[in-house]
């Protein structure tokens, strides 16, 4: 049984597409190549990786949707370029960068915007995710709740939908998000 393996473009090519350097890219080559030695990952193997940083909960619903955020041309799998181009904008993107990229993680079906069943299927993922020992201990109801307030905040003209630009503006008002979004920004 033979194995296809894929082969990333060249890294000067991923240097100019990314905020990452060559040295950085090769080292994150090797961690990638360890992790999956054909080149690229699908869903489930993506799912068994992400699940060994969340051993008390079950990521796999979050790990979902977060695959496909990162397989932005919907082939079923994540190759390196897809890997690195999102994880620059992760962790060295602008603002507006890191924030688009979350609207298209809670944009389940691509529509365009976020509706109220979009966002209780992401934060039920997170809670999924964070497990049973979470402190304080979670009520049942507590996913609704996180769900209310984010469209509280979040849907401007109160149509049950935000759109990017009531996303984007919302974010960029809110000194806590706007400091989360920073946390990373030195990573590597």
């Amino acid at each position: 049984m033979t194995m296809v393996c894929y082969r990333p473009e060249g890294l000067e090519q991923l240097e100019a597409q990314t905020n990452f350097t060559k040295r950085e890219l090769q080292v994150l080559y090797r961690g990638f190549k360890n992790e999956c030695p054909s080149g690229a990952v699908n869903e489930e193997t993506f799912k068994q990786i992400y699940a060994q940083f969340f051993p008390h909960g079950d990521a796999s619903m979050y790990a979902h949707y977060l695959f496909h955020a990162f397989d932005t041309t919907q082939t079923g799998s994540v190759k390196f370029e897809d890997f690195v181009t999102a994880l620059s904008i992760l962790l060295r993107g602008t603002v507006h960068e890191k924030l688009r990229w979350t609207f298209n993680l809670y944009d389940i079906n691509k529509d365009g915007y976020i509706n109220k069943e979009e966002m209780m299927d992401i934060v039920k993922a997170i809670y999924d995710m964070m497990g049973k020992y979470t402190y304080p201990v979670l009520k049942e109801d507590t996913p609704r709740q996180h769900v209310d307030v984010f469209f509280q905040k979040m849907d401007k003209n109160k149509d049950g939908i935000v759109t990017l630009d009531e996303f984007l503006e919302s974010c960029q008002e809110d000194d806590n998000i706007m400091r989360s979004l920073q946390l990373f920004q030195n990573v590597m």
